[in-house]
């Protein structure tokens, strides 16, 4: 016997014996920690081990051709155990008499044994069932020629093996309905047993007795006739007790129940060789008692819309795969629209978080968005829900209506969204509305550019927008508050990119015509017309001798028709840019006969140059600031707050709100007398001597142009009368061009057209058709209308 270590260098020289099997030597096993190893025979001309041996490899010649190994063969075995050990068969047989000595105890005291009793006599069992195998085993060996020759060919003799099956049959199945108290009865009830073990996680259950048992009700030929009926009875039971136990249980635990217990029961379907009809069977059982008998459980508008404030993609994703094996999915639409009116409505309705609005409103459809995509795979029912929703609380007369103007505040917040985004680009994006990794994928398919792409991703979310902007049906609100938030970017120089802006101008064309964006489209040519203008300016002033002056002038000249109205303030210029202004004055009107300039110094900004203690600077200011600063010029001397309103024209708000921004702001270039963050008419004011900043070139907030309560109320106010106006003259272009028309054709052919400009309620129309009627432009005849100037 070779130890585990040694080596076989050279084969033996003498072939292998014919008779028996080549030599195999037994190994003991080893008690080290080393790894075991088994010698293997070596070829001709190994040296493969020399070295290993201390001893110098030899090498021989190799021929060319195969040569089959010749030599003995050896087989190592590890871990052999060559003697049996009795005390291992002693200790077998002593734990077994003490397990039945405590069940007979038990037993005998009329008690229940702690193990069950077929484990106890599990071994008698077996034991007998060796004999019975025996014979099993071989009688179709020793009758095989009897099964080949004459039973072969005999119609009226079964072959040995079918009669051996058919008799076992009769003995334990006598009958097509066997007792639950016969042997074949108490069998099938013992497999029902099994199945519900493994329902339930009992440590009793036996998988291999489970497939065993499977596969002999299969060859019997009763699997069909007296299992199946019965398991799907005993199954159904279980499912309702399990359904009924869950009932009072949230529907995240129901719809995560059920789902698991269907993936077990499909499992254990395929994993044992259930027949293909036992699983449809027990499958259709299924989803009509855990899904059919609690639908209103699973369609639970309240329960739905707490999974999707939690936004519980995967609750949602089981509990629309389980409405789908009942096909039941399409009903989950209604709770689904509820859920989006009731929480898009809270957010518009949010007094507190007005400013937020549209940033919510972004964020929850984005939510909503991904539960379409992941949770309901994408189905084209459930996003026109969710459009036809958001389209239902967005022009709900409820929600539409701001500070009891009639129009609406999401226009006016959407506008003012897309304001920040044109003006701060991506840096003023909350994180949880940039694209993911699945929305670049989508973008990639589709076409589009990279979303990781800055400008690609402002451009989407310019387009997330527009999705709300094209919910809503009065546009007229987003018009106006639109064309402010552009005039002050293209005049205060504030759009982060030009080609942003054009392409925002682009997607409003195409998405409202024409007529919508003819305004913005002459703002764009205003802007470079003004340009052009400036530039003729500065070239006829150095041809004339006039540029003598240190004073660097632009000016934007704007049509009146196209832009915001501004108010017409009063403002004491310094005398060289009065000068200037009035010269550009006199040029422009020579150049343009009959046009007339009127300046509107409230949008007006220009760099003024300071000098403090510590250091000239640059100060970015608007047109108010920079008259009182220069105020400053010719005396070191406080000034009071009367002295200021004397010598810059300026009164009341926009005095205060200018001295506020130069003397309480974050930059104070100026200081007050008394201290304080209000500015009071007995103030005053001198120059911070001891002003410093690590910038060279400053910015001071302008607080003028910020949007007041007041100016917000007039914006909306004057909407709801062009609104009315346009209404007024639809109807006066189309009883015009028909002179007789009923009420009903009237009010159509006027919704038809300013659906353009944003649907309009009947009773608006009618309201208007009153007043036309009062200023005898129409004339009611019954139910007919005439025209009558």
């Amino acid at each position: 016997m070779s130890s585990p270590s040694s080596f076989s260098l050279d084969g033996p020289t003498h072939p292998p014996s014919k008779r028996g099997p080549p030599h195999t030597e037994l190994v003991p096993p080893r008690h080290d920690n080393k790894r075991h190893r088994v010698a293997a025979p070596s070829l001709p001309g190994s040296c493969t081990m020399s070295k290993a041996l201390g001893k110098r490899p030899v090498t021989k010649p190799v021929r060319s051709a195969f040569e089959p190994n010749k030599g003995a063969k050896k087989l190592v075995v590890s871990k052999l155990r060559t003697v049996p050990r009795t005390d291992d068969v002693e200790q077998y047989y002593e734990k077994r008499r003490k397990e039945l000595t405590v069940a007979l105890v038990a037993i005998f005291n009329n008690q229940q044994p702690w193990q069950p009793l077929e484990t106890l006599y599990r071994g008698s069992c077996l034991q007998i069932l060796g004999y019975l195998e025996f014979p099993v085993y071989y009688n179709p060996i020793v009758f095989s020629y009897l099964d080949r020759s004459f039973l072969l060919s005999s119609k009226d003799c079964p072959q040995i093996n079918d009669l051996g099956i058919a008799l076992f049959r009769n003995m334990v199945f006598a009958s097509t309905q066997p007792s639950l108290s016969s042997v074949g009865g108490k069998s099938l009830l013992g497999l029902c047993e099994l199945i519900d073990y493994d329902r339930k996680g009992d440590s009793r259950f036996d998988p291999a007795l489970l497939r065993d048992s499977i596969s002999m009700l299969n060859v019997l030929n009763v699997y069909g006739k007296l299992f199946e009926p019965l398991f799907l009875k005993k199954s159904s039971a279980y499912l309702e007790d399990f359904a009924e136990e869950l009932s009072a249980a949230s529907l995240k635990s129901y719809i995560s129940a059920c789902e698991k217990l269907l993936a077990q029961e499909d499992d254990r379907c395929n994993a044992f060789n259930f027949d293909s009809t036992t699983k449809r069977q027990l499958m259709s059982k299924a989803h009509h008692i855990l899904i059919d008998n609690y639908s209103e459980k699973l369609l639970d508008s309240g329960s739905i819309s707490k999974l999707l404030d939690e936004n519980s993609v995967e609750s949602m994703k089981a509990l629309y795969d389980l409405l789908r094996l009942s096909n039941l999915q399409k009903r989950l639409r209604g709770p689904w629209e509820d859920y989006i009116k009731s929480a898009g409505s809270a957010i518009v309705n949010d007094a507190s978080r007005g400013d937020e609005m549209v940033v919510r409103l972004l964020e929850f459809r984005k939510a909503l968005d991904i539960m379409v995509r992941d949770a309901f795979q994408k189905d084209d029912d459930f996003f026109h829900g969710l459009r036809q929703a958001f389209d239902n609380f967005i022009n709900d007369k409820k929600n539409m209506t701001s500070r009891n103007t009639g129009t609406s505040k999401i226009g006016e917040m959407i506008a003012k969204y897309i304001d920040m985004l044109l003006r701060g680009g991506l840096k003023t994006l909350p994180a949880s509305l940039l694209s993911d990794v699945q929305d670049r994928v989508d973008a990639e398919k589709s076409g589009q550019a990279s979303t990781g792409d800055e400008d690609s991703e402002l451009d989407r979310q310019l387009d997330k927008a527009l999705e709300l902007f094209r919910f809503i049906e009065g546009k007229g609100v987003f018009e106006a508050f639109y064309k402010k938030d552009l005039a002050r970017r293209l005049l205060m120089g504030r759009s982060a990119s030009a080609d942003a802006e054009r392409s925002m101008l682009a997607k409003l064309k195409s998405e409202c015509g024409s007529d919508f964006t003819r305004n913005l489209e002459q703002m764009f040519k205003d802007q470079q017309m003004a340009r052009d203008e400036v530039t003729s300016y500065k070239a006829w002033r150095e041809g004339n001798g006039h540029n003598t002056s240190n004073l660097d002038l632009n000016v934007s000249i704007l049509s009146a028709a196209a832009w915001p109205s501004y108010p017409d303030t009063q403002l004491l210029l310094p005398d060289e840019v009065a000068s200037q202004l009035e010269q550009f004055a006199s040029y422009y009107i020579n150049k343009h006969t009959g046009r007339r300039l009127t300046w509107k110094h409230a949008l007006g900004h220009c760099v003024v140059r300071a000098s403090f203690n510590k250091g000239p600077k640059e100060l970015l200011v608007s047109a108010y600031q920079a008259v009182v600063l220069t105020i400053f010029n010719h005396t070191d001397e406080p000034i009071s707050y009367q002295q200021v309103a004397e010598r810059s024209g300026l009164s009341g708000q926009d005095l205060d709100r200018t001295l506020q921004s130069l003397a309480c702001g974050k930059v104070r270039v100026l200081t007050k007398d008394p201290k304080g963050k209000d500015v009071n008419s007995t103030d005053k004011f001198s120059v911070n001597k001891s002003f410093s900043d690590p910038k060279f070139r400053i910015k001071i907030n302008q607080i003028q142009l910020k949007e007041t309560k007041e100016e917000n109320k007039e914006t909306h106010e004057r909407i709801a009368r062009d609104r009315q106006f346009e209404t007024q003259a639809a109807i006066v272009r189309i009883m015009k061009s028909r002179k007789t028309m009923t009420h009903a054709n009237l009010v159509a052919e006027v919704i038809n057209q300013t659906k353009k400009r944003g649907a309009v309620d009947t009773s608006e129309i009618k309201q208007n058709i009153e007043k036309l009627i009062e200023k005898d432009y129409l004339e009611r005849e019954g139910s007919s209308y005439t025209y009558l100037a």
